[in-house]
Order: C-alpha cells, then structure tokens, then sequence
C-alpha cells in the first residue's frame, strides 16, 4: 500500500525569508529533511488569488516576483522547479464538475518559492500551483480541499503557504517590537485547539469567532490555503505544529502538519 504523504500549511511571512537565515527558514529545512519525498508538490498559495479556479500547466514555471519595495537582491532570485502537466490535469479530473483552468501563465508566485527554496533548495521536485477563487466562500475552499486528499496516496505534497494570522495595517515595519498583539496569539491559540479537537467547522466559520479573529483575518487570502490543508485530513490523523512564532506582532509564522 502507498505511504500518504502528510499535507503542510506554511506561514510564508515577509518575502525577505527568501534570503535569510532565521528560525522560520531553519524550520523549512527541517521540514524537508524530514518528509517523504514527494513526486510532486501541489501548491495553494494566497498569492494566486484570482476570480477562477485554475492550474498551473506549464512545463517550466516561471519564478513571479509579485511585490514591491525590496531589495534588488530578492528580485534576482530564481526557482526553476520543473512543472508537472499531468498532475495538473489529475487535479481537473477529481474536481470535477468544477470548471479548473489549465493556466500557462502563472508560474511560482513568492507564496510558493519563497518557502520551497529553503524547503527543496535545489528545486529539484515537480511544482504546481492551484489558484484560489476569490469569488468563492470558504466552504467551498474547504471542499477542494477534501477532494484533493487522495493525492496524499499518490506521491503529492499538499502545501498551503499563507499566514493564520495576517494583518499587515498593524505589522511592525521597521520597528522593533519583540511581543505579538494580544489578540494575535489568542486567535492563534483558538485556532489550535479547534485544530486538535477536529472542529474544522469552526475554522470555515471562522468569522463568528470574535473580534480577534476578525484582526487577525482581516483579509481570507492568507487564510484560505490553511484550510485546504486541514480538510485533507484522515480518520485518527494528528495534527501537530512544527514552527511556531510571530513576526512583526501580527504575522503568524505558524506552520500546521497533518499526518
């Protein structure tokens, strides 16, 4: 019997990860040293929010460099991981009657290399990337994510990159500031705990959790792919937290495994 492969979410915070050394990238080695192999990664990342559903299809993705402001240095970096055409049309076929674009203009947005550079630093496994629908509740998010769990039994890694909490209006650009926000950690913690207890309903329902997840999750783009992850969960599975922190005082850095 095939092993099922765990499935991922990774806090993917600043983009500058890309480059540095820290406790978070340390953690996505780790985390690659650690996992099966994969043939291949399925990718959910809150950079490639879009009204549709689509997938990647392109032999060799490009690496997109989707954001402003940085240091020439980060806009140099590639991450020439070869697609994978037929896992993309394995993703169309099991969601169907979903209508799933096969995309050949997206490539690898930072969502996805950002981590992936340090997780398979010689972008040496198969990428490719499914969008999220920006026209779609969470529900329906969560519900792909279900139909997609039977890739874990085919080789594939399932990796959500975005952030549990992400609010960037009160993020601590270029200050110091050591401590995360109150409601920061108690929404993080809440979300745990469902998480432990299997509760996901109340994870798609996350909007009636009180005021701290609505600071937290102030936007669903960095939220979504965490749901994509947890809802590929098997029976008696466990869920465990392998990198934990916050960065800027509102930036969860929380990476979430299943299996």
């Amino acid at each position: 019997m095939p092993e099922i492969l765990p499935a991922i979410f990774l806090g993917h915070g600043n983009p500058m990860n890309a480059l540095q050394d820290n406790r978070y990238t340390t953690g996505w080695r780790q985390i690659g040293k650690r996992l099966p192999r994969p043939k291949a990664i399925l990718s959910i990342s809150a950079h490639w929010y879009v009204p549709a559903t689509g997938v990647t299809i392109s032999t060799s993705p490009r690496t997109i460099h989707d954001f402003g402001g940085f240091p020439q240095e980060l806009y140099q970096v590639q991450y020439p991981a070869p697609g994978d055409p037929d896992l993309a049309r394995r993703v169309r076929e099991i969601l169907k009657p979903l209508d799933v674009r096969l995309d050949d203009t997206w490539g690898l947005d930072h969502g996805t290399w950002s981590v992936l550079k340090h997780v398979y630093p010689h972008a040496d496994v198969p990428v490719v990337q499914l969008s999220i629908d920006e026209t779609q509740p969470a529900s329906f998010h969560f519900e792909v994510g279900k139909r997609l769990a039977s890739l874990r039994g085919e080789g594939i890694l399932i990796v959500g990159s975005g952030n549990l909490v992400h609010n960037l209006h009160a993020y601590a650009w270029g200050r110091l500031m050591p401590d995360p926000y109150d409601w920061a950690i108690l929404f993080e913690q809440q979300a745990k705990e469902i998480m432990r207890a299997g509760e996901y309903k109340l994870l798609i329902d996350y909007e009636s959790l009180g005021p701290e997840a609505m600071l937290s999750v102030p936007t669903p783009d960095h939220y979504l792919p965490m749901l994509y992850v947890v809802a590929t969960t098997q029976a008696a599975e466990a869920i465990s937290f392998p990198i934990e922190g916050v960065d800027g005082g509102s930036i969860s850095m929380l990476a979430v495994q299943v299996g």
